[in-house]
């Protein structure tokens, strides 16, 4: 199951208690000797590339960091508390839950983030005070919202055959099937060139309304956001009695009423189904209309492909 939201509770240690005690081997002379207490651990989030979404928050929503240790006679210092690191994966936003307030964006391996640091030690006692006890360790409500990294994101209508493509195209695996949603997830997939490799963000099927809320595609948006370039892919043999002009239009007035970063980005036009007759006849009167650059493929057959492929690995 792919998750890409989850609100989870996070608890930093609190600090150790200072110690209070006295070396009393002088009679009459008493010298403070109570050691100081440690630091309770922090709270890291972190971004760790074996980790592609939230599920695991859905049952696992509480942590909290070890707490310090009490100082000791004899002006032993108590230990300090581990750090406990929460791995996410590349691509999750970290904001304060009830301000929401943005912390970090873990937009690569390694990124990380302390969202809650744990409370300070308190002091031993000295000569003129008495021992403290350690402060408590931060509690937040940590928001957590996941955005795929990906290089080119591919968005269409559904059965326009983006599944297709990146199954043939990748290493994804999508299933693929003549009925609406087939897609239900974000898939990523990676194409590989000679020296080089892009990342390919399939999102579920849009239908008009989407930016109002309807069909399942306005969920995932979010997930090509980060992307380079868009690959519009249309279903030009229109065979649910769909007009590619039409279709181009309405997704883009989509794309645009979501978002104005998503309406900016560089498009790919891509005319799939290219092997039917059908297809080849909307071509000619797309591109008398549309005068802009198409590229026309049979996802099945895999013609026009070669082309495709060239162009993708230059952008």
């Amino acid at each position: 199951m792919f998750v890409d939201e989850a609100v989870i509770t996070c608890i930093a240690g609190r600090g150790g208690d200072g110690c209070q005690a006295f070396d009393r081997s002088h009679p009459g002379h008493y010298r403070a000797t109570g050691g100081d207490g440690g630091d309770g651990g922090s709270i890291i989030i972190e971004a760790q590339p074996n980790i592609q979404t939230l599920l695991d928050f859905q049952m696992n929503r509480y942590f909290e960091a070890e707490r310090g240790g009490h100082g000791g006679n004899n002006n032993k210092a108590g230990f300090c508390g581990n750090d406990l690191v929460i791995g996410v994966p590349p691509g999750t936003e970290i904001l304060d839950h009830k301000t929401g307030e943005f912390l970090k964006d873990l937009d690569a391996s390694g990124v990380r983030v302390t969202v809650c640091r744990g409370g300070k030690g308190g002091h031993g006692n000295d000569k003129k005070n008495d021992a403290a006890k350690g402060e408590l360790g931060e509690h937040k409500e940590i928001h957590l919202k996941l955005k795929l990294i990906a290089d080119i994101g591919l968005v269409g209508f559904p059965n326009a055959g983006k599944s297709t493509l990146i199954s043939r195209v990748s290493n994804a695996k999508s299933k693929i099937a003549s009925y609406p949603f087939t897609t239900k997830n974000p898939i990523l997939g990676v194409v590989k060139f000679d020296e080089s490799t892009k990342v390919l963000a399939d999102i579920p099927g849009l239908i008009e309304g989407a930016h109002e809320g309807r069909g399942l595609g306005i969920e995932f948006l979010k997930h090509v956001e980060r992307t380079k370039v868009l690959l519009h892919m249309i279903d030009f043999a229109a065979v649910d009695g769909r007009d590619p002009i039409s279709d181009y239009q309405k997704l883009n007035l989509e794309l645009s009423e979501y978002s104005p970063v998503l309406a900016e980005k560089q498009q790919i036009i891509v005319a799939n189904k290219i092997d039917l007759p059908e297809a080849r006849e909307n071509l000619t009167a797309f591109r008398k209309k549309i005068r802009k650059k198409v590229f026309p493929i049979s996802a099945v057959t895999g013609e026009g492909l070669p082309a495709l492929l060239r162009h993708l690995q230059t952008v």
